[in-house]
């Protein structure tokens, strides 16, 4: 196996990034988007889309490419403002670790990427703003993230280690651009503030986007280790007919009250793994995109039966894996604490709206090991609360920024 093949290997670091088709003729070195004081060129664009591809990443195209690399702009404008330098021992060994799972030295990694047409310079940036902004998040937020034994408890399913719980929830999700973000925050500010059920609940139906808005947002009881391990201890922290602070998840603003909570009596079982997939739709929540939802709905009872739907069609229409919970993203692990197997929801969008997701549940794996080492839950929801933070700062870098298309 040469080397450019072993990179297949690692499609999971770059899950939720997209590829980008390759740039129309033009000058390599124009500036496609300014981003403040900075500028994000043809060139870039080309390469992470090169460097993307050699990684066998799904994603939905030129659009998300450069997003993200307008947010690594901001990242990296952030990570400057705050004092942080990388040193270079930081960064040769974070180079070191991304290859070595191709089963590659950072050298023979290096090498691969050119012989697939990607300088190495491209690499060094992508590892870069990556640390540098994960040791900001840490630096600015780690302070503020404690978890408690108990939070522990509760992640694992159980409170004790012997009771279940569950809940009794209603949601409302809110579709937020980044042009529209302020906005969003706003109304979600008003409704945090709802002094009961049927206010929400008309709050649901007027502004929510998921399908159970027709029902005020109301959702049935669900056991509370179905739940994303982020929301868990709070909405353990409330009391029935109290709201959450509007939490950020990608491109939309989430907001939950606490209808009831009771304990089952009867052991809460906890999941290894949930496997999922997504098939990208193109057109967002517009009008033909939602009827080819329906019609792909009505076309599939498993989520293999995506492949053939799939079939002809570029290979980052569909994405398929199995993630520790976690380590899903918030806004897909909300919507899959709602399905059982073989259901699917279409709530989420992604680039900015114009894409949607046809999200299906697989399955979701038991727990094998009783034992699981509290030091590993514990990191997990640690890592999740400062995702949230960090989504949070990335969101609020976006609205404050002046980003121009030449």
């Amino acid at each position: 196996m040469t080397a450019v093949s072993r990179l297949s290997t690692i499609i999971a670091l770059a899950t939720g990034i997209a590829l980008a088709a390759p740039v129309a003729a033009q000058g390599l070195f124009d500036p496609a988007v300014y981003v403040n004081d900075d500028v994000v060129t043809e060139y870039e664009i080309e390469q992470r889309a090169a460097f993307l591809r050699l990684l066998n990443s799904p994603g939905s195209g030129r659009a998300d490419v450069i997003e993200t690399l307008v947010n690594e702009r901001l990242q990296a404008q952030a990570v400057e403002a705050a004092g942080f330098e990388l040193t270079t021992e930081a960064l040769e060994a974070g180079m070191e670790e991304f290859a070595a799972r191709a089963n590659l030295s950072a050298e023979q990694f290096i090498i691969a990427l050119t012989e697939g047409g990607v300088a190495e310079q491209t690499f060094r940036d992508f590892v870069e703003v990556g640390i540098a902004w994960r040791d900001l998040i840490g630096a600015r937020f780690g302070a503020r993230v404690q978890i408690s034994e108990t939070e522990i408890d509760r992640a694992l399913g159980s409170s004790g280690g012997t009771t279940g719980i569950r809940v009794l929830v209603s949601e409302i999700i809110i579709p937020a651009p980044p042009e529209q973000k302020a906005q969003v925050d706003e109304i979600a500010l008003e409704i945090a503030a709802s002094q009961s059920t049927e206010e929400f609940s008309n709050y649901a139906r007027e502004f929510s986007a998921t399908a159970s808005r027709e029902a005020g947002g109301r959702l049935p009881w669900q056991d509370l280790n179905n739940l994303p391990p982020v929301l868990r201890p709070i909405l353990l922290s409330l009391a029935p007919g109290e709201i959450t602070d509007p939490l950020p998840i990608p491109n939309a603003v989430a907001l939950f009250q606490l209808r009831d909570i009771e304990e089952t009596g009867a052991p809460s079982q906890s999941f290894a793994a949930i496997e999922y997939a997504a098939y990208y739709i193109p057109g967002g929540r517009s009008p033909a995109a939602l009827a080819t939802a329906e019609r792909v709905r009505a076309e599939v009872d498993v989520c293999d039966d995506l492949y053939g739907i799939a079939q002809g069609q570029p290979e980052e229409v569909l994405e398929r894996g199995s993630r520790p919970p976690g380590e899903i993203p918030q806004d897909i692990a909300f919507e899959l604490s709602k399905l059982d197997p073989g259901e699917v929801s279409t709530a989420l969008t992604r680039a900015n709206g114009e894409t949607l997701v046809f999200l299906m549940l697989c399955g979701r794996t038991s727990e094998v090991n009783q034992d699981v080492a509290r030091e590993d839950v514990a990191r997990s929801l640690r890592s999740a609360r400062l995702n949230a933070y960090a989504d949070s700062l990335l969101d609020q870098l976006r609205a404050d920024a002046r980003i121009v298309t030449p």
